[in-house]
């Protein structure tokens, strides 16, 4: 379980997922705090609030994880081998293509089917974070689209885990992660795909996929509304000055600023024609430092389920 406490109240014994502040200032996390050095070094900070994990370490009251509590940190399962996953993200990314395609063409949604590829590829982030980190990064052209969704799609499944979520709004979650992005597919491909600059009128088409996507799913009534709302407003930012709507922080729940957070990052570690992809801790730093845009606490709680170590 992960708890936000003042840094303040840090002390040795206790187990630090992540210091709210930019890595340049601190770049450690997951870590056991065994000196009371490491307590001053993060002290010294400009972070308010350190992210602990109590079944790791001591909670915010000095207590240790209670006899059969303490829970071993995830990583990739032994068997998760990069060719392995790649081969199940290429399947699971040629799945998402027919069904979203099917969908695009006047065709039923099955919800149902939906569901059980969000929660395959849920398994597959969660085991094997840093593989699908780095299969994600490296998309083909043709890719991008459902390479993206997946990805976003499990990444808000590990954050929303991380905030201690209800299972069904995870699951849910992770629906909308799929088709956060489905009006990009009516978008024509010499566009979505160009390589050089845009005019303006096409930037403006690109601008409309959340809306389209919304429209799109409205005529299927058995999703969820939280899946509508998150397809409409990922795009939008606390300050208001996201689109379509413009709308500020107090009219963007929960679930929508995750969307975002989870969107944005993707976005920024991805390989792009026109930029390089950044690093996780660049992309981390580059939202932190911009809370009128994108909720700090989400950014930081994402940096804490995301490994860094690289794939051999």
């Amino acid at each position: 379980m992960i708890m936000m406490i003042a840094k303040d109240r840090l002390r040795k014994g206790m187990f630090v997922e992540s210091v709210s502040c930019p890595s340049r200032e601190f770049a450690r996390r997951r870590f056991l705090v065994k000196s009371d050095a490491e307590v001053s070094e993060i002290l010294a900070t400009s972070a308010l609030e350190i992210a602990i994990n109590v079944r790791l370490g001591l909670d915010a009251d000095g207590r240790a994880p209670e006899a059969g509590q303490k829970a071993s940190r995830r990583s990739p399962a032994p068997s998760a081998e990069p060719s392995a996953v790649r081969g199940e993200m290429s399947q699971s990314a040629k799945a998402l293509r027919a069904s979203l395609g099917n969908i695009v063409a006047g065709g039923a949604l099955d919800l149902s089917d939906l569901s059980q590829a969000s929660d395959a590829n849920a398994d597959i982030w969660s085991d094997s974070t840093v593989i699908a980190l780095e299969v994600t990064r490296l998309k083909s052209k043709d890719e991008t689209t459902y390479l993206h969704s997946l990805a976003v799609s499990g990444m808000m499944t590990l954050l929303a885990r991380s905030l201690e979520m209800d299972e069904e709004t995870i699951a849910v979650l992770g629906v909308a992660g799929m088709l956060h992005d489905i009006g990009k597919l009516l978008i024509p491909d010499e566009i979505l795909t160009k390589q050089g600059k845009l005019t303006d009128k096409e930037r403006q088409i690109i601008r409309n996929h959340p809306e389209a996507g919304y429209r799109l799913l409205q005529a299927h009534p058995e999703l969820p509304p939280v899946v509508l709302d998150i397809c409409r407003l990922h795009h939008e930012v606390l300050d208001g000055s996201g689109y379509p709507l413009g709308l500020r922080q107090k009219d963007l729940s929960l679930c929508v600023r995750l969307s975002t957070v989870c969107d944005v990052f993707e976005a920024l570690t991805s390989v792009r024609p026109y930029k390089r992809p950044w690093t996780t801790s660049e992309a981390l730093e580059w939202m932190f430092a911009r809370p009128h845009f994108y909720d700090r606490k989400m950014v930081i709680r994402l940096g804490s389920v995301l490994a860094e170590t690289p794939v051999n």
